[in-house]
């Protein structure tokens, strides 16, 4: 034999061996995808998801992982591009064989990941408050159904800020829209006229708001208590609420209640100027509890930054990330339908002081919280729902789906269960 030769043997014998080892290693790991934009108009507030879901990981895996596995992440960038994350869904499921996906903020991204994992068969957990009108088997939903925010939030303005009029403001994509719609059907049948609603869209990244907030200003001084109802999402908040700090609208003339601003979106603001303005979701970081203390110090050690804030999807994650190990654990396997059958019923603890349980439309339980911006850039809780509220996959104000339920527990299965017609598929004939 000569010596290229048995080079050459010996070549290939280790590159077997890192191959059989690697393989190994693999088997011996469960791959957890993240599927959040790193960069790209979205990346303000994903980047932080990315960054908790690792810390979550990191946690499990000092408990000993699951099943007696390491768990291993695996991150991907879609960059904020609608069709890419299509494809990065694809990639996660089919080439790096993740076993789940916690990932997406909009729902223009979410709906272009579902065929995806639907046709896969693979399991997404979704943290972020979003529009209704969606049932899939393969998607478990963590953030706020409008029943959990966007409609507690308009009773709130009526009842405590006696408001009359309302504009209704979004980035022009999928979840302001429907948000909207159901939101518009809801006012108009508490008495409020089609003149006393006024609706404004603007695309994603949009950042010239003179003339918008001057046209908010002018609407909001016909001598009727006026607020804003926001679905802006994204980096565009930044210049909106600058905007509105410098023409003076001030939360005492015209309160905004925002969905999609957080800790996270007002830590590059100057708040003084939005003191008193609002926020409505299911946590907030001020939240005086003794998990949510434990979150916050893990939090801070974990991104080496005793400044960094926490926000409500990350606590959607936290929730999101716990059920899915609990129903593992009681499966006994990771494959899809065994987590399934395992996770409706599952209930863990949140951060708020509570428990929250995963129903069978694939929502969860959850107290509703109106904050109040301070100086510091934290909100202080004004007003809370007396229990828990369960997310409904349909709005009861809309009328394709109204008589909508979504169960996916076995026999009936159906995301889209019409109660007076009895069947699954929508509405009856």
């Amino acid at each position: 034999m000569t010596p290229k030769f048995k080079s050459a043997v010996a070549a290939a014998a280790l590159t077997a061996s890192v191959f059989t080892a690697h393989t190994a290693l693999a088997a011996d790991t469960i791959k957890v995808g993240i599927l959040h934009s790193l960069s790209g108009t979205m990346a303000i507030s994903e980047t932080t998801l990315k960054d908790v879901m690792l810390m979550l990981i990191e946690d499990q895996n000092k408990k000993g992982g699951v099943l007696g596995k390491k768990l291993e992440p695996v991150v991907v960038d879609p960059a904020s591009n609608w069709p890419l994350f299509a494809e990065k869904a694809r990639e996660l499921l089919q080439v790096h064989k993740v076993d789940v996906v916690f990932g997406n903020w909009t729902s223009v991204s979410r709906k272009s990941v579902l065929p995806v994992f639907e046709e896969l068969n693979g399991i997404l957990f979704y943290p972020v408050q979003y529009e209704g009108e969606e049932s899939s088997k393969n998607v478990f939903y963590t953030g706020a159904a409008p029943n959990q925010q966007a409609i507690p939030a308009v009773d709130y303005l009526m009842k405590n800020e006696k408001v009359e009029r309302w504009v209704l403001a979004g980035t022009d994509y999928v979840y302001p829209r429907t948000t909207n719609k159901i939101l518009e059907t809801y006012l108009k049948a508490k008495g409020v006229a089609a003149d006393d609603i006024m609706v404004n869209y603007t695309p994603f990244g949009h950042s010239d708001w003179q003339t918008i907030v001057a046209n908010i200003k002018k609407f909001g001084s016909a001598g009727k208590k006026t607020a804003v109802v926001s679905t802006i999402n994204g980096d565009a908040n930044v210049p909106f609420y600058k905007e509105l700090g410098n023409q003076g609208v001030k939360a005492e003339d015209i309160p905004v209640v925002a969905f999609s601003v957080g800790e996270e979106e007002l830590a590059g603001l100057d708040t003084r100027p939005l003191v008193g303005h609002l926020a409505a979701w299911n946590y907030f970081m001020s939240i005086d509890t003794p998990s949510n203390d434990e979150f916050i110090e893990k939090w801070q050690k974990f991104i080496k930054d005793d400044k960094r804030v926490t926000n409500d999807p990350m606590e959607a994650h936290y929730i999101g990330f716990q059920m899915w190990v609990k129903a593992v654990e009681n499966a006994n396997s990771t494959k899809t339908d065994d987590v399934l059958d395992a996770i409706v019923g599952v209930t863990v603890p949140n951060l708020t002081g509570g428990y929250s349980a995963m129903m069978p439309n694939h929502h969860i339980t959850k107290p509703v919280l109106i904050g109040e911006i301070q100086e510091d850039g934290q909100f202080e809780t004004v007003w809370r729902t007396p229990g828990l509220v369960a997310g409904d996959a349909w709005s009861d104000f809309l009328p394709g789906s109204k008589d909508l339920i979504a169960d996916w527990r076995k026999p009936l299965g159906c995301g889209n269960y019409n109660v007076k017609a009895n069947k699954c598929g929508g509405q009856g004939s």
